[in-house]
């Protein structure tokens, strides 16, 4: 981190920022826009599916704990997922607004401003994961209430929630540095630090359980020692990377102390951000309410694990298709410093395009496959049965998906936030409603049930479609 003068700042502006050479122009605004898109893309791909190994490990290390705690164990690390995804929805507060800014003046050649705006971000992301760590430490224990753990359940959850608390401070400013650096173009660097989370993760987390070498062995508490290690080593990296400035940002101490101005322009952005991607988890989990109540057992919990296992496997499509909602926000917001919003709408379209033509291939992997996935995923014959004709369905609205993500990601790569909160709101309702009537009302069973999230998802891929196609949100001030 590098600091070239003791004294205090004096008050910022543009031109006080700006580099006394020519502005520096971006090659994401004038290389061949269909070959740049996609090669943008691969490395947060990349990065998604190193942030899923993360989670898929820690389950499987729970399940092949002894016996008599491995079930409570899965219960606290799948816990633990639901509740670290949400805090990573509420990151959207900085880190939307963190691209948006700092993509738009490095598309105008002006990357001391855009600079500065990731050293604010980074403030900001270390409050915030401060905030979330005493509210996840209080809040411990009404989770592992409210999901109905009592007695070895309850203590592990509880313990489990309080130690990875600790780390949300670390994962904030490696996840808003992440944003940061992709609104550059830097998609690499991201994907790296993932890389190493995922490496400390597996052997740190092997090595506490197991008690390897001098450490004692910690059992379940080795697993969240682990992701612990983990994510601190991530923080840090991140900010030895950017204290480098080798990367395309650069920290400097007196750009870190928070200025009301830039801080409101961040959030002015962030927020309905952070309130959409609320709204999303919550309604997420009013509709798990739904699936629990579909049937009596033994149909009942056969439908909610199909359920489970459905969205465990639509990650294939989910994954690319923030990976290219990723690349489409950094090439529309440089676009749009740069001047040119024919080119931020044609990277639009080409997102979809091209998350879009992979899916369809996905689809019919999912169409054709569905028995074998739910063969392979299940060894209860009630839970197969009640998934694969529900998932064969399920197959043909991921191109719906794919658009819904990626238009929306294009939309907040403007900075246009609110219109993507409201249809949040929307299909939120649509989803609550109308799975309540196929699902409980009508007992139309798990696809009964679906027929809300289809209406959703129908909704978001048409309302987002609308909205950019329209155009208006080329105009966004940020």
């Amino acid at each position: 981190m590098t600091d070239s003068s003791s004294t205090a700042a004096p008050p910022l502006a543009a031109s006080s920022l700006a580099s006394p050479d020519a502005p520096r122009r971006s090659t994401l605004v004038s290389g061949p826009l269909r070959a740049t898109l996609f090669f943008l893309a691969l490395p947060v791909l990349g990065e998604q599916l190193l942030n899923t190994f993360v989670g898929l490990f820690d389950t499987w290390l729970a399940g092949n704990l002894p016996p008599d705690v491995s079930v409570h164990a899965t219960s606290a690390v799948g816990l633990a997922a639901y509740v670290s995804w949400f805090a990573s929805l509420l990151v959207m507060l900085v880190g939307t607004g963190t691209t948006a800014l700092v993509s738009r003046h490095e598309g105008a050649g002006d990357h001391p401003l855009a600079n500065h705006f990731a050293n604010q971000s980074i403030t900001l992301a270390a409050i915030l994961g401060a905030i979330l760590l005493v509210a996840f430490y209080i809040l411990a224990p009404w989770f592992a209430l409210y999901c109905r753990m009592t007695g070895p359940a309850y203590d592990i959850a509880v313990t489990y929630l309080r130690v990875e608390a600790c780390g949300h401070v670390f994962l904030c400013v490696t996840q808003v540095g992440c944003a940061g650096l992709r609104g550059v173009g830097n998609m690499r660097t991201p994907m790296l630090i993932f890389a190493l989370i995922n490496v400390v993760n597996v052997l740190a987390s092997v090595s506490l359980v197991h008690g390897l070498g001098p450490l004692p062995a910690m059992g379940v508490n080795g697993i969240v020692g682990g992701t612990l290690t983990a994510r601190v080593a991530g923080g840090l990296l991140t900010l030895l990377i950017l204290s480098h400035g080798r990367t395309g940002l650069e920290l400097h101490r007196r750009q870190l102390a928070l200025r009301w101005t830039q801080t409101r322009r961040i959030l002015r952005i962030g927020v309905p951000a952070a309130a959409d991607g609320a709204i999303m988890w919550g309604g997420h989990f009013l509709f798990l309410a739904i699936l629990s109540r579909l049937a009596e057992p033994p149909l009942g919990p056969a439908y909610f694990a199909a359920h489970i296992i459905a969205v465990r496997v639509e990650a294939l499509t989910y994954l690319p298709a923030v990976a290219w909602a990723a690349a489409t926000a950094t090439m529309i917001g440089q676009a749009l410093g740069a001047g040119d919003p024919r080119r931020a709408v044609r990277a639009g379209h080409e997102g979809v395009l091209q998350c879009g033509t992979l899916t369809v291939l996905v689809s019919l992997g999912f169409f054709l496959g569905a028995e074998f996935i739910f063969h392979h995923m299940s060894v209860d014959p009630l839970v197969r049965s009640a998934g694969t004709g529900p998932f064969r369905v399920l197959a043909w609205l991921q191109p719906a998906l794919v658009v819904s993500i990626v238009y929306i990601g294009a939309l907040r790569g403007a900075g246009d936030t609110r219109y993507p909160l409201g249809i949040t709101i929307v299909g939120i309702v649509l989803r609550l409603i109308t799975g309540y009537l196929g699902g409980i009302a009508l007992r139309g069973g798990l696809l009964g049930a679906w027929m809300g999230m289809f209406a959703d998802c129908l909704w978001r891929a048409a309302a987002s479609a609308v909205r950019f196609t329209r155009g208006h949100w080329t105009h966004t001030r940020v």
